[in-house]
């Protein structure tokens, strides 16, 4: 019970799709193919290699079946059933590329170390049958896509209405400006390992560019690419209220709160900042005076004390 109790809010979040008059459809297909893309290359290489790095490529390439099947099955306004699509895919091709390249380098089949870190925490749940933790977590990720992270484009599709609310603007505003600053801190970071290797520098702190004022630009930014989608999505919520009854209207409202949640708590705790640093201050030696100095996951100004 304590391996399967992690998928418990994303099963929740698919029974709340299935008794939707609007999604239950769409949400049985999307849901079918994730779960058939995270068998074939996410599932079935963690049980073969027990390394559950290959989550990284089946999350983003999820993303990008999601827009897909937005794009074809959705019914709302034409203009905005392509521009979430779009949006959805060019999230999943930004991440969805690189985890291949990682995978054609090598990364992917050693374990990267936010996954090596949930090695550390299993341990002090005391879960011991690691492959059946490492599939419980992949599990949890490919749910995810199948239930909160594609809700937003569904929503956002079903709205037929052709007219643009001030919240699509702002929201559409935000995502491009957070895509961009996500891009630019990955390369950013990618520049600076790259100059340390010329340099045969090793173990040094990247405090470049967006580094400068959160030591995680790119986990920050990707948090906002989502809460620009719940933006987005208020405007087409609100017009469910005709179609759906008031409970699964109100459960839908709060499963689109709950996605920014679910990416904060996996940005920050899960698979991002506090593994990435539990590693960083062992391996690097002006870590611990970088954290003194930059704020953890909100951006602000450097601390020079």
């Amino acid at each position: 019970m304590n391996y399967i109790k992690p998928l418990y809010p994303y099963i929740i979040g698919c029974i709340i799709l299935m008794f939707t008059t609007s999604f239950a459809e769409i949400s049985v297909i999307s849901g079918s193919i994730q779960l058939v893309l995270f068998g074939t290359i996410v599932l079935y290489p963690i049980w073969k290699t027990e390394t559950l790095s290959y989550v990284d490529i089946g999350w983003p390439w999820g993303l990008v079946c999601i827009g897909l099947v937005t794009l074809f099955l959705g019914e709302g306004y034409s203009w905005r059933v392509w521009g979430i699509g779009a949006l959805y895919i060019l999230m999943g091709l930004r991440m969805g590329i690189g985890a291949i390249q990682f995978w054609l380098k090598g990364y992917i089949q050693k374990e990267l170390p936010r996954y090596r870190y949930q090695r550390i925490r299993w341990e002090r749940k005391g879960k011991t049958n690691i492959q059946a933790a490492m599939q419980i977590d992949a599990l949890v990720q490919g749910l995810a896509n199948v239930s909160y992270l594609a809700l937003p484009a569904f929503i956002i599709a079903s709205n037929p209405n052709p007219n643009i609310s001030v919240f699509e603007v702002v929201g559409l505003l935000l995502w491009v400006a957070s895509f961009i600053l996500e891009s630019i801190a990955d390369k950013q970071k990618l520049g600076f390992l790259r100059r340390m290797k010329t340099e045969k520098l090793q173990n040094k702190v990247c405090e470049i560019g967006l580094w400068k004022y959160t030591r995680h630009p790119n986990y920050f930014a990707e948090w906002t690419i989502w809460n620009s989608l719940i933006i987005i999505s208020i405007p087409s919520w609100l017009a469910l209220r005709s179609s759906e009854s008031l409970i699964i209207w109100v459960l839908l409202g709060l499963a689109l709160l709950f996605v920014s949640i679910m990416m904060y708590n996996t940005l920050v705790y899960l698979t991002g900042a506090i593994p990435s640093e539990y590693y960083s201050l062992q391996k690097r030696p002006n870590y611990k005076s970088y954290t003194k100095r930059v704020n953890m996951f909100f951006p602000g100004f450097r601390n020079r004390k």
